[in-house]
C-alpha cells in the first residue's frame, strides 16, 4: 500500500471525505512555497498535490499558468521540486504527496532517473495530464512498477466507451474534473457532479476525488458530499499570487478542508 492507499483507508474508517490541496512548487519562491507546503497538513490537508512548473501548461487557466511562470522566474526546477519533497519528508512521513504536471520535464530528466529520484524523496503518486492511456508504456506502467500511484483524470466528456480505458492502470484515486475547460474557469456544481461520480464509481473501486471550480468551504462541502473528496488549487494559488502572508493562506486552506470534512 502507498501512503495514498493508507490515507484513504484511514479516512474511510473515520467516515470522512478527503481534502486535497494543490500548490505550485516554488511559487512565489522556494522558501515561501516550502513553508506553505509544510503547513498544509496542520491546516487539514489530507493529500498534497505539488505542481511541477512548466512553460506550456495547456490544461491550466491563467491563475496556475502565472504561478508556474513566477516559480520558473524564481529559479524553480524539477530538481528543486524534488528537493522540496525531501525537505517536507524530514518532518512528515505520512502525508501523501502527488506531483502534478506535464510529461516534458520528466522526459527530459529521463523516466527511470525521475522515478527513482521521486521514490527516494517520498513522492507517492503522479498526475501527468498530457499522457493519455494509449501512452501508458511511457510513464504509467514504469511508475506503478516503481511503487508510485498513477492517477488519471476523467472529465465530463469521458463517455462510457472511453471510461474503461481511462480507468485501466489507474491507481490511488480517480481525479474527476468537474467542468469542461481549464482550471479556475467556472464553478463546480454538486448537482452536475454527483451523477458523474456515481457513473465512475460503478466501474472502479478507487476513490473518486473532484477538482476544478471549488473556491469556498460551502462548495468544498457540497462537492465532497457527492464524492470521496474535493481538490482545490486555483483558489489557493490566487491567495499566494495576491501576496497574502503564509498564515492567511493556511487559514483559507483550513476553511476549505473543514468544509470537505463536514461532508
Amino acid at each position: 500500500m502507498t501512503r495514498i492507499d493508507r490515507k484513504f483507508a484511514a479516512l474511510k474508517a473515520e467516515g470522512k471525505k478527503a481534502f486535497v490541496a494543490y500548490v505550485m512548487a516554488g511559487d512565489p519562491d522556494y522558501a515561501t512555497s516550502l513553508e506553505i507546503v509544510k503547513g498544509l497538513p496542520g491546516a487539514g490537508v489530507d493529500i498534497i498535490e505539488l505542481g511541477m512548473p512548466f512553460t506550456d501548461p495547456m490544461a491550466d487557466g491563467p491563475t496556475i499558468q502565472l504561478a508556474g511562470q513566477r516559480a520558473l522566474a524564481a529559479g524553480q526546477t524539477l530538481q528543486k521540486t524534488l528537493d522540496m519533497a525531501a525537505e517536507f519528508r524530514k518532518t512528515d512521513d505520512t502525508t501523501p504527496i502527488v506531483m502534478m504536471g506535464y510529461y516534458n520535464p520528466i522526459y527530459s530528466r529521463g523516466v527511470d532517473k525521475f522515478l527513482a529520484d521521486a521514490k527516494a524523496v517520498g513522492i507517492d503518486g503522479l498526475i501527468v495530464v498530457d499522457l493519455p492511456p494509449e501512452e501508458d508504456d511511457e510513464l504509467c506502467i514504469p511508475a506503478q512498477a516503481a511503487g508510485l500511484n498513477f492517477i488519471r483524470l476523467a472529465t465530463p466528456t469521458t463517455d462510457d466507451k472511453r471510461l474503461p480505458k481511462v480507468l485501466t492502470n489507474t491507481s490511488g484515486f480517480v481525479y474527476y474534473v468537474s467542468i469542461t475547460g481549464i482550471t479556475g474557469a467556472a464553478a463546480a456544481s454538486a448537482a452536475d457532479v454527483g451523477p458523474e461520480v456515481a457513473r465512475i464509481k460503478a466501474k472502479t473501486n478507487l476513490p473518486v476525488i473532484v477538482g476544478f471550480g471549488i473556491r469556498t468551504p460551502d462548495v468544498s462541502q457540497a462537492i465532497a458530499s457527492v464524492a470521496d473528496g474535493a481538490v482545490v488549487g486555483s483558489a489557493i494559488v490566487a491567495m499566494i499570487a495576491n501576496g497574502k502572508p503564509v498564515p492567511d493562506v493556511l487559514d483559507f486552506v483550513r476553511g476549505l478542508a473543514e468544509g470537505a470534512h463536514r461532508a
